[in-house]
């Protein structure tokens, strides 16, 4: 086996492993992907300020999110289709995350149902929330999230329409892929992911097949979809999804001060930085460049974390340096899914875990409460570069 020893590795393996349709999927933006390139960019643009003659012992990288103990500063974030790069993926990827202390985040769109992933994991997983037009599957996902004791509902806030993402509409996405000849020809070469996905019976959207009213196939899945996410998502919306689910609530894809303090203001227990990784509105700044301002306008009225543009310890120790709070990574960890199954994603941990770790040390830290703006060298004008009323 090759030596890993950095997210791209995993990424290089997951690109050879993955029909293309799905690696494609998950490495890729809306239109001309410039907010999916500045994401990571824009985090090269910061340096590290390098101390020395201190003490680095007895470094600590444990603390809280959300209330909940953690091994590092690092969530999984939901992604869709997960499932889909690697068999019975989701459920993988929840091991991973148990055994190593850090949260993972189910989407709606997962392959593996809630009930999947409940039924072979023991520790608590959040739960991220799409809120669709069916108010009777809305209520039902949300009671079987609570059945599960999901530790928390993430309400995603910024795909109330679907961006376009050219990849997807040129590789007809779709899950389980249809059986075209250009597909076929693929899939031969990727007997690994093949042999994975003919063990199991995971192949549909577990939590929306056979719970959606009228969807009992991919067909009338595509078709239900299509028309379910709700363009009317406003605060009172979300005021009544709070109530239904009665506990902790993190709020996702806040980009802007100003809905940033409605969050604080609103009682959300945490609030994610995030473009959904430039996935949906292409031109929007990239996370990392809106984080400070996000953190400027709540102050410590809520947790601030971030996501988006994450690929090393290093980028998670910017972001905390920034002002995060805590970060989600959904790519690094995806790439090792699709790399290695389980044994990929806590590789991808491990990797981002040991950099987060030597280079706190040579910042001359060795507590991640005192991790701050001090320990970066940051391009003049990177946060007023451009003006937010």
């Amino acid at each position: 086996m090759a030596v890993i020893t950095c997210i791209d590795d995993l990424k290089r393996m997951h690109r050879a492993r993955t029909p293309r349709m799905f690696y494609d999927y998950a490495e890729s933006g809306s239109y001309t992907e410039q907010t999916f390139r500045e994401n990571t960019s824009d985090f090269a643009r910061i340096k590290l300020r390098q101390k020395v003659a201190v003490d680095m012992s007895d470094r600590r990288l444990a603390r809280q999110m959300v209330g909940l103990p953690v091994s590092m500063p690092v969530a999984l974030a939901p992604v869709g289709l997960t499932g889909m790069q690697h068999a019975d993926g989701e459920i993988h990827a929840a091991r991973a995350a148990e055994k190593f202390g850090v949260p993972f985040c189910l989407s709606t769109m997962s392959i593996c149902s809630i009930e999947d992933v409940a039924a072979h994991t023991t520790a608590p997983f959040m739960f991220q929330l799409y809120v669709m037009k069916d108010q009777d599957f809305l209520a039902a996902i949300i009671e079987r999230a609570k059945a599960a004791q999901c530790s928390a509902l993430v309400l995603t806030l910024d795909l109330q329409i679907l961006g376009q993402r050219h990849k997807d509409l040129k590789n007809g996405l779709s899950a389980p892929p249809k059986m075209t000849l250009p597909t076929m020809l693929d899939l031969a070469t990727r007997w690994r992911w093949g042999m994975g996905m003919l063990r199991t019976k995971r192949r549909f959207f577990g939590n929306i097949v056979g719970h959606a009213k009228g969807v009992g196939d991919t067909s009338s899945l595509m078709s239900w979809t299509a028309e379910q996410f709700d363009e009317r998502l406003d605060w009172d919306k979300i005021a009544a999804i709070r109530d239904m689910w009665g506990g902790k609530l993190i709020l996702k894809g806040i980009l802007d001060p100003e809905d940033a303090r409605i969050a604080a203001d609103f009682g959300a227990d945490a609030i994610v930085v995030s473009n959904h990784g430039g996935r949906q509105l292409d031109g929007a700044l990239s996370s990392i460049r809106m984080l400070p301002h996000i953190v400027k306008a709540v102050g410590d009225r809520v947790e601030v974390h971030m996501d988006g543009g994450i690929r090393s310890g290093q980028d998670v120790l910017k972001a905390l340096a920034m002002g995060a709070h805590g970060t989600w990574i959904g790519r690094a960890w995806l790439h090792g899914l699709g790399a290695m199954g389980e044994a990929g994603v806590t590789r991808a941990l491990e990797i981002i875990r040991k950099e987060l770790d030597t280079s706190m040390a040579l910042c001359g830290e060795r507590d991640l409460d005192r991790i701050g703006p001090h320990n970066l060298l940051i391009p003049q004008g990177f946060t007023d570069e451009y003006a937010i009323a």
